[in-house]
């Protein structure tokens, strides 16, 4: 069963969801203006949707999430000033 939560950035809310697979689980963290996507969902098929788009890794929770850095990100993340290394709450202030 999926677990949603609202996380407050700033004045805005970002969409926390995490869905608990076979051995891992799936976690999105989505905002008005793009998303944040574990190393389950493809960033390759962002890109090709012109999604603003950022994958973070080696998370297993909500809370993980939160403590990442993007991976990588989509060519329209880049044109918002998101970058690979960057602090995944800094990106929730770009992306909420």
């Amino acid at each position: 069963m999926a677990k949603n939560k609202r996380k407050k950035v700033e004045a805005k809310y970002v969409e926390a969801a995490l869905i608990p697979l076979l051995s891992k689980n799936l976690i999105i963290l989505r905002g008005a203006k793009g998303y944040i996507m574990c190393g389950y969902l493809n960033l390759k098929v962002a890109e090709k949707f012109k999604d603003v788009a950022v994958k973070i890794v080696g998370v297993s929770s909500i809370k993980d999430a939160l403590k990442a850095k993007v991976h990588s990100c989509t060519s329209a993340a880049r044109k918002l000033g998101i970058r690979k290394g960057q602090p995944i709450k800094k990106v929730l202030k770009i992306i909420a």
